[in-house]
């Protein structure tokens, strides 16, 4: 069978196993709104000012909470599934069938790209909605597309590499949640930093992909000036996590 056709046929699978959680699947959805309302209703009254732009602040936090449903449900959901599914066996079973690994692997990537386009697109239309934010439109539109498709991949890679990390699935979160939530803070999606944050906050963000990938996504919103070096240092970082991934990797339970 054709690996393409074989990576569609398992995208079905996948899809169907995502919605059959739904608990899961509402809280993968809500999350982003959740925060969105939260941080916009206590922080979201003022003005920002980002690349030497006054930006206000419920523009600011539909940009930031859009690039934290990317990277939620490409990073974060990508490594603690995988663990279950290492851990529980679904792994081991799956390498034992005909079904090619790069289309059991692209299929779940290719899920969590389509639920992080569904996540922007509802966070945009309900920033839109509740607050007026602006939203991209015309070439800002193609760049920002073009960072998010980048990112959720890179993300997504990531997510793989960071499982051969995660002895068990009891450790999963804790290890996701502590790898990626100081960057977060770090990286301005929660508390816009603004042009004035210290130095070495900046200096430390900027070396993790997090930062490019919310500057990124949020020039389409704000206004700020688009940089293809950000879209090339978050795809540095997602062949860094490809390459981890294809070396340690495994369909095995570890216990």
């Amino acid at each position: 069978m054709n690996p393409l056709t074989a990576a569609l046929r398992q995208l079905r699978y996948i899809n169907k196993m995502f919605w059959r959680s739904p608990a899961s699947a509402f809280f993968t959805f809500a999350f982003p709104l959740m925060f969105l309302v939260i941080f916009t209703a206590l922080l979201g009254h003022g003005v920002v000012v980002v690349g030497g732009r006054p930006v206000h602040q419920s523009t600011y936090y539909v940009a930031s909470m859009g690039s934290f449903a990317v990277i939620s449900s490409c990073f974060n959901n990508i490594a603690i599934s995988m663990t279950f599914s290492r851990d529980a066996g679904v792994l081991k079973r799956t390498s034992g069938t005909p079904l090619p690994a790069a289309a059991y692997l692209g299929a779940r990537v290719i899920h969590a790209l389509l639920v992080a386009v569904l996540l922007v697109a509802i966070t945009v239309a309900f920033g839109r909605f509740a607050y007026q934010a602006d939203v991209p439109t015309g070439s800002s539109l193609v760049r920002f597309a073009v960072m998010l498709v980048v990112g959720a991949a890179s993300f997504c890679s990531l997510g793989f590499a960071i499982t051969a990390a995660i002895p068990d699935f009891d450790a999963a979160a804790p290890i996701v949640n502590a790898s990626i939530l100081p960057l977060l803070f770090l990286s301005g999606i929660f508390i816009p930093l603004g042009d004035n944050a210290p130095a070495w906050i900046q200096w430390t963000a900027r070396i993790f992909p997090v930062k490019h990938f919310a500057d990124g996504m949020q020039a389409a919103f704000l206004g700020t000036v688009f940089r293809w070096t950000d879209v090339l240092v978050v795809a540095a970082w997602g062949l860094a996590g490809l390459i981890v991934a294809a070396r340690y990797f495994t369909w095995e339970p570890r216990v």
